[in-house]
């Protein structure tokens, strides 16, 4: 009992500190002068993918055995899985949640190349579902597919100079993040922020309280998402789920609910493009730093449950691609993104049991 308790709580505990968090991470990304969409795909993204990254480098540095290793590489798989579909189909729920709370008008006739809306206004959009700049979001999706096809490619094979390919993985972030803060991130408006809840009475609050409002958030962050994976590793069982199930299914949700947490804070308060940001950034730092620490400390060699992962999260990317050039980029379509994750879950089952 106490085990489902310590769960929910974990969860309120990681939502509540996203809030915190996004309200600092705006007023932060002001600071440090970077583009709007930055404070997502950078800022925001490192500090959600923080925990999950923690994860990995620990299993697979300082893991004794291959148990300890296989969990670092099942983490850079389930990553990018859970928010190739879950987090992206929780973004759809989200808007349509929003939409019946605040009905608006139909969108129509936005010019190609908006940032607002779907260029030139797909049906069923509505006028308050602002979601930035689509064909940026799918030239950065692009990218990580074809860093993420590398990465299960590398999985299959075998030969001597494998691990320092781990570098390149490193470099390849390196190059986003630079793009990023030099320019790739000035989409977007620049909005009103709402007062720092360190310092509500103040417009515009201290330098030192928004980082240190930042690093809290963070630590608690950290603390409640370990801690809600501990929980779900003992309550799975419980329900009659394998380990191994639990790990390659359950876990990887947990670990991205800081993401998934910022998804609906950001899509309630409006901010949808900064929730799109936010998934995209924090899947390129998945795709690459879990991936070169893999290369380098493990034999990343994939069985066939770490495959049929790889398999559903380049399909995942590839039904969400066809939405973005077909036009069809809406809450609803978007929504059905959970279904590639529920696909991934019906062939596991089998596989592992």
């Amino acid at each position: 009992m106490w085990h489902f308790v310590l769960l929910i709580a974990s969860a309120a505990v990681i939502y509540l500190s996203c809030t915190w968090f996004v309200n600092a991470v705006e007023w932060l990304g002001q600071r440090l002068k970077v583009g709007p969409m930055a404070v997502g795909t950078i800022l925001a993204a490192f500090g959600t993918a923080l925990p999950e990254s923690v994860v990995t480098f620990t299993a697979v540095v300082f893991g004794d055995g291959a148990q300890a290793k296989d969990i670092g590489v099942g983490a850079a798989m389930g990553g990018p899985l859970a928010l190739a579909t879950v987090a992206y189909a929780v973004t759809g729920w989200m808007m349509l949640a929003r939409r019946r709370r605040d009905p608006a008008p139909v969108l129509v006739g936005a010019g190609r190349g908006s940032s607002h809306g779907v260029e030139t206004g797909s049906p069923g959009q509505n006028a308050d579902d602002d979601l930035g700049d689509l064909r940026r979001l799918g030239r950065d999706q692009t990218w990580f597919l074809v860093i993420f096809i590398v990465k299960v490619a590398l999985g299959l094979v075998a030969f001597a100079f494998k691990p320092w390919l781990g570098l390149l993985f490193f470099a390849a972030y390196a190059v986003y993040f630079w793009r990023e803060i030099r320019g790739g991130g000035e989409a977007g408006e620049v909005e009103e922020l709402a007062p720092l809840l360190l310092q509500r009475r103040r417009p515009y609050p201290q330098t030192w309280a928004v980082v240190a409002q930042t690093m809290l958030a963070l630590v608690i962050i950290f603390a409640a998402s370990h801690l809600f994976v501990s929980q779900l590793d003992t309550v799975g069982p419980m329900l009659g789920l394998s380990a191994a199930v639990t790990a390659l299914l359950l876990s990887p949700i947990a670990t991205e609910l800081p993401e998934i947490m910022n998804v609906v804070i950001w899509v309630r308060q409006g901010k949808t493009p900064l929730a799109l940001a936010n998934i995209s950034g924090a899947m390129m730092i998945q795709a690459t730093v879990p991936s070169g620490l893999g290369l380098l400390f493990t034999p990343w060699r994939f069985d066939t449950a770490l495959l049929v992962a790889g398999l559903a999260t380049m399909a995942g990317i590839g039904y969400l691609l066809i939405l973005v050039r077909t036009r069809q980029f809406t809450a609803k379509t978007l929504s059905l993104a959970a279904v590639f994750y529920l696909a991934f879950a019906a062939c596991l089952i089998p596989i592992l049991t």
